[in-house]
């Protein structure tokens, strides 16, 4: 009973390391892997205007050896709409992820839109920034001495 044991343990390893090393086999290696790299990876739109949508567009270049895929573009609130290239970019072509934010609520805002690939990073985080000022606030009064 204890050498059936022994044997059905060493074959179920063997299955094992089999089967992983077979996964790991379709996995595609950096050098002939899509890589995905922005132009720039955040955008302060300084002040802007309330109820007035603010969009702006992040280009992608496809520094890699494959087509590089775009699977989603998740913005971090429902303030921020993001659009993105649908088809394959192909390796040294370009592409892009729109964001708008929507600027309903005056003051300092940060908001992320994460982009998930088949790139070699599957996951980039890019940042809208600025502030939103009240289209209705009257200015300050500085006093004066």
């Amino acid at each position: 009973m204890k050498k059936f044991i022994i044997t059905a343990l060493v074959a179920i390893s063997a299955t094992i390391t089999v089967k992983a090393q077979a996964v790991a086999a379709q996995k595609p290696t950096p050098k002939n892997q899509a890589e995905i790299t922005f132009e720039k990876e955040t955008h302060d739109f300084g002040v802007i205007p309330q109820n007035v949508p603010a969009t702006y567009t992040f280009v992608i270049t496809n520094t890699g050896k494959a087509p590089l895929i775009i699977t989603n573009a998740a913005a971090s609130c429902g303030c921020t709409t993001p659009d993105w290239t649908k088809e394959a970019i192909a390796p040294g072509k370009k592409g892009f992820v729109k964001a708008t934010y929507n600027a309903a609520s005056p003051g300092v805002f940060t908001k992320s839109v994460t982009v998930t690939s088949n790139a070699s990073r599957e996951m980039v985080s890019l940042t809208l920034k600025g502030e939103v000022k009240n289209a209705n606030a009257t200015p300050a009064v500085t006093p004066t001495k």
